[in-house]
């Protein structure tokens, strides 16, 4: 398998934000997918970086002083982030990209011209290896 794209959750299918997002729209946004983490895009389609629950709990603390009116005033973009997930071109190789969902949950993907296309989580790179593994030792798996 040397094909990242058939890992690839479609841009369609993923939630995101947009950097343009107020905190509480990005509260909203993440409480409603479920996830700790999400992209953030800008409106042109570029991926811009990752917003994680602790990035908007500290803004919450630090920026907003815990009032969810400040939270509807300002933008995730003015947001000090701890780490953003970094991406990848479709071109990038199967060991680039284990290496790189070895840190993160999951790994943006984006075309030639930075346009985020969708994610390649880790929990898919994993059942993947598992298959793998299980076919080759004519196994199982749970």
């Amino acid at each position: 398998m040397n094909n990242v794209l058939f890992f690839l959750l479609p841009k369609a299918m993923c939630a995101f934000v947009y950097d343009d997002y107020t905190i509480r729209q990005a509260l909203e946004k993440m409480e409603a997918s479920g996830y700790a983490a999400l992209p953030i895009l800008n409106r042109r389609g570029e991926y811009r970086g990752t917003i994680t629950e602790g990035d908007l709990l500290w803004a919450l603390k630090n920026i907003c002083y815990m009032d969810m009116r400040q939270a509807e005033a300002r933008r995730i973009a003015e947001l000090e982030r701890r780490r953003d997930n970094i991406p990848i071109r479709v071109t990038t190789d199967m060991h680039d990209l284990v290496q790189r969902a070895s840190t993160q949950n999951f790994v943006p993907v984006v075309d030639d011209k930075d346009t985020f296309i969708g994610i390649i989580t880790r929990s898919s790179i994993i059942r993947y290896c598992s298959e793998q593994l299980f076919a080759e030792t004519g196994k199982k798996g749970g």
